[in-house]
């Protein structure tokens, strides 16, 4: 099976673009023969590694048990749950970065992130996934733990790699999450939104520390000791980061 997936993912038709012109129109209007690529929204475990690996922080390795990322306690007790149940052997460090196929599921209780963009329950067999659009998709990509890190991250990686001046650090984002570089209106709709954002910091407006930090008032991504990166820089680009992750393009096949 994996032969056959790898001749598939590397043919020039799976790899063609979705864009269409009026002569692939006329000759099949349905895509029957595909003649361009489909779009879609990547599957649920995708949307997460996705953000993980545009910010750097995605864990490769192959292999062992499941993972217990960050999850709501409520959701393993009755009456959410049929029963009480565990999580309490959260994963830290680096093994809740990786990939969400070895994230460990309770066929009752599924998990709230890939639940959300549609994953199957381990319960019955699915043949085919659904694909929805729900608002709190685009809640999840913003606001949820894991994802907050991963912006967080994506921040701290652009400070560090990226140029000095903005238009650089923007198109190292956006790179990052959508492997191209951004148009003339995209950059310009994003130089105005880093000059915004930096007034409402620097006004106080937006509190940088609450940004960059969790409920119990920790940082949830530390940069290396040796490096010193301005609070309010980081949150700053920890906004556009938040941003980029959050667009349908960086989620979507094209």
């Amino acid at each position: 099976m994996k032969e056959l997936h790898r001749l598939i993912v590397n043919s020039a038709t799976y790899q063609q673009s979705s864009s269409m012109n009026p002569q692939l129109l006329e000759k099949d209007p349905y895509n029957r023969l595909l003649a361009h690529g489909p779009r879609f929204r990547v599957d649920g475990e995708i949307v997460r590694d996705i953000a993980l690996s545009a910010s750097g922080l995605i864990n490769l390795e192959m292999g062992g048990p499941g993972v217990y990322p960050p999850s709501a306690d409520y959701l393993y007790l009755p009456p959410t749950s049929y029963g009480t149940k565990t999580w309490t052997d959260e994963d830290a460090g680096k093994s809740k970065y990786r990939r969400a196929l070895y994230t460990f599921r309770y066929r009752s209780v599924p998990y709230p992130v890939l639940k959300n963009f549609d994953t199957p329950n381990g319960d019955a067999s699915c043949v085919r996934r659904d694909r929805s659009n729900t608002p709190l998709q685009a809640l999840t990509t913003l606001n949820e733990s894991l994802f907050m890190e991963c912006a967080q991250a994506l921040s701290m990686k652009t400070l560090q790699q990226a140029g000095k001046n903005d238009d650089a650090r923007i198109k190292f984002v956006f790179k990052s999450c959508l492997t191209r570089e951004p148009n003339v209106e995209e950059l310009k709709l994003l130089t105005e939104l880093v000059a915004a954002q930096r007034k409402r910091i620097a006004s106080g407006e937006i509190d940088a520390k609450a940004l960059m930090t969790d409920d119990s008032g920790g940082q949830i991504v530390k940069p290396p000791t040796s490096v010193k990166l301005s609070q309010n820089d980081l949150a700053l680009w920890t906004i556009v980061s938040r941003v980029i992750l959050n667009l349908d393009e960086t989620i979507t096949k094209e």
